[in-house]
């Protein structure tokens, strides 16, 4: 058999590389596809075990059919779950992305044009009417966005997933009773990703057991009604334990000489003790001998605003578990109200840490016996004092708060070390055993 000719030698061995990507592309799409069908599978099965609960718990077999049955796994919902952002956020930039002068104008607007049935909330549950306004600002900008995903399709993906699953199966079945109840139709039922929903952003537990008919259509509408919205929110916050009469908190002024081991929520004493400690109010007056009992927070550290809270600034985090968040309320609530601005301005150019960086710097604190917690990269108060302490033994302004020169004052390279000492003398031990 006569052999190849050259051109036709190098055209087959051009061709081979082709074909074996070729094959390999076709295993793995094939490899993928499986993968994708055990997990539709998967989907499906749980599913038809969320239906039968679903029945079981009371809620009617034909809104079990026609919503679960059509509901589709939702891979962002799980994206987005899973996600942690890089960097953690600075208050300045919290605080300055949320309680802007346009959003301060518009609450106004809103104060005014829904008054009769603000005022009508506030009577009914002591909740002031620009505490209301301030919670639909911070929500969903005044009803301007409430979320597009599908809350159903949503809470059923969250249900399947094993992280959070028997929280959000309870969401789910409550979401179901929503609709059993004809408040609102299955298609009509969207929000955000995790299934909060409507004007104020309730979650579908919430919305069960606080949600109310205000402009008496016979449904809780906190998608369409303003009133059945506002009502809601109020009557959420009276059940929480709002207290009538007493505000949120306040802008203060700290002396140049402080000590900052009294900040924190865990930390209270009287007004008049505050007082004594020459505290005083944002323009420089002194405060009210009260028997108010207030917290010091100082989201920025020392050069930042200062603020004294109050039991309703408790209750405002009993909505969301984030001091910034409740800070935000409060300041958007006054600012409604007819108050200027900060009387301390917001510092620029706050030092931004990423996850990895706090974790290292819990781990380096953990590491010196000052006991910041789990390394889990979140500036939690426990953080915080560990914080206080390493600045006070560093001669540092002991505020708690995380600046460049306190990272200069940590080495980092000693963690390593450590770690590294640790595993030799573990290998060491394990081998002479």
């Amino acid at each position: 058999m006569p052999r190849p000719s050259k051109s036709a030698r190098v055209t087959r061995r051009s061709a081979l590389p082709t074909a074996i990507s070729s094959l390999l592309g076709l295993t793995f799409a094939s490899g993928l596809a499986l993968a994708q069908s055990a997990s539709e599978i998967e989907f499906k099965q749980c599913v038809g075990n969320l239906q039968a609960k679903a029945v079981e718990q009371g809620i009617s077999k034909q809104v079990v059919d026609d919503v679960l049955g059509q509901v589709r796994y939702q891979e962002k919902v799980i994206e987005l779950d899973s996600k942690q952002p890089e960097f953690t956020q600075t208050f300045a930039d919290y605080f300055g992305r949320r309680v802007t002068e346009d959003r301060v104008e518009k609450g106004r607007e809103m104060l005014k044009e829904h008054r009769d049935i603000l005022k009508r909330v506030e009577r009914e549950t002591g909740v002031p009417a620009h505490y209301l306004v301030a919670f639909w600002g911070l929500e969903t900008n005044f009803g301007s966005y409430f979320g597009n995903m599908p809350i159903p399709a949503s809470l059923t993906t969250l249900a399947c997933d094993p992280r959070r699953s028997a929280y959000f199966t309870e969401e789910l079945f409550a979401a179901l009773k929503i609709i059993d109840a004809g408040d609102v139709q299955a298609d009509n039922m969207q929000g955000s990703w995790a299934g909060a929903m409507g004007h104020v952003q309730f979650m579908p537990s919430v919305f069960l057991r606080h949600a109310v008919d205000a402009d008496g259509d016979g449904r809780r509408d906190l998608w369409g009604s303003v009133p059945d919205a506002m009502a809601s929110a109020g009557n959420f916050l009276k059940a929480l334990g709002w207290v009538p009469g007493l505000r949120w908190g306040r802008e203060v002024q700290l002396p140049d000489v402080f000590s900052y081991s009294l900040a924190g929520r865990d930390e209270s004493y009287p007004v008049s003790e505050w007082k004594e400690f020459g505290v005083k109010d944002a323009f420089g007056r002194p405060l009210p001998n009260a028997d108010v009992e207030a917290s010091l927070l100082v989201p920025s550290g020392h050069r930042g605003p200062a603020f004294l809270v109050y039991q309703n600034f408790e209750i405002i985090m009993r909505w969301n578990r984030s001091e910034f968040y409740a800070l935000a309320v409060g300041r958007l609530a006054d600012r409604i109200a007819g108050a200027g601005p900060l009387q301390t301005p917001l510092p620029e150019n706050e030092l931004q840490l990423t996850r990895d960086k706090v974790r290292s710097m819990q781990s380096y604190l953990n590491m010196l016996g000052f006991e910041a917690g789990e390394a889990d990269g979140v500036m939690g108060p426990a953080t915080r004092k560990a914080l206080s302490r390493f600045q006070r033994a560093e001669d540092m302004v002991a505020d708690g708060y995380p600046t460049q020169e306190v990272l200069d004052a940590m080495d980092f390279d000693q963690i390593q070390r450590v770690q590294q000492d640790q595993q030799e003398r573990a290998q060491r031990k394990q081998a002479k055993d």
